[in-house]
Parts: structure tokens; sequence; C-alpha cells
């Protein structure tokens, strides 16, 4: 089986690289996977609560994540663990390359937000973004992360992302 192709497989190993080394890895429940698009869905990975002002991570919550083999980010619809939406956070990545029962995403520090109700879109860490001297080290991938955060959110601002995860 080639790296990037679908296949029948029920779980999955997802696992976050950033600036060369695993920030996390976690089991997931594949969804689907279409051979572009995959979708998982795994209980909140982190250890404890999260908090960031403006939503809580913790014990309980579900996300559904939305990975694609050619875009430059992924998208992950949060719940609480009595099932209620509490909204969206994407992560701006390389594309998302599959190997069996691993799934490897290559996070490049940009982030978005959008609430449940749409009225809050915030994007986040682009100090971080700066900091890591993608722009200089990698300037074509920069210029895709940039580009990718900006159509996130501009989806976003129009309405959310019922089309893109249909």
């Amino acid at each position: 089986m080639s790296v990037n192709s679908p296949d029948s497989a029920r779980q999955l190993d997802v696992v976050l690289v950033k600036a060369g080394r695993t920030k996390i890895r976690y089991a997931a429940e594949l969804l689907f996977d279409d051979g572009i698009r995959l979708a998982v869905r795994a209980p909140w990975a982190g250890d404890g609560v999260r908090d960031f002002g403006f939503v809580r991570f913790e014990r309980g919550d579900v996300f559904t994540e939305y990975y694609w083999r050619d875009r430059w980010y992924a998208v992950k619809e949060v719940r609480d663990g009595g099932g209620r939406l509490k909204g969206w956070y994407c992560d701006i990545t390389r594309p998302a390359t599959r190997s069996g029962a691993e799934l490897v995403v290559e996070d490049l520090d940009l982030d978005l937000w959008l609430s449940a109700d749409g009225r809050d879109v915030r994007r986040l860490d682009e100090d971080e973004f700066e900091a890591s001297g993608l722009a200089v080290s990698d300037p074509v991938a920069a210029a895709a992360a940039v580009a990718a955060l900006e159509e996130l959110e501009g989806l976003a601002r129009a309405g959310g992302f019922g089309a893109l995860l249909r």
C-alpha cells in the first residue's frame, strides 16, 4: 500500500509533529478515508484541562478531526461529553500523510478558532509562527500556511465550515 492510499483500518494513531519532534500521539477511530480527506474521532488527548480563556478542552470532550492530503490545514469539531458543540479548532499544517494505521501531521504553529455560535473567530499563535523562522527556512511552506489561515478565516466569517466538512 502506498503512503497515501486509503484502506479499511478502523483505528489510527494520529501523530502531531512540530519542529521535527513528536508533540503528541493518540489513538483515534477512523470515520472515513476517501484518498484525499480523512476524518477521525478521538477523546481529548491532552493532559488535564487546556483553558484558552475563550474555550476549555477537558476530559470528556470529543474531537471529530478532518485532515486533507492536498490542503494545508486540519479542522477539528469539538464537543463536550454531553454532545454540545463548543466550536472548531483549526490547525495550519502541511498536508497529512497516512501510512497504514498512522496519520502524521506537521503543525506549522498557526491556528484558528471558530465558536459554536459563529461569533468568535480568532487567529491564534501568529507570534509562534513568526518565531519559528519558517518564512526564512521554507518560504513556500510559510506562504502556503498563511494562505491556508486566510482561507479558513474567510470560510469561518462567511458562515462556517459546513460545506467544507460535508
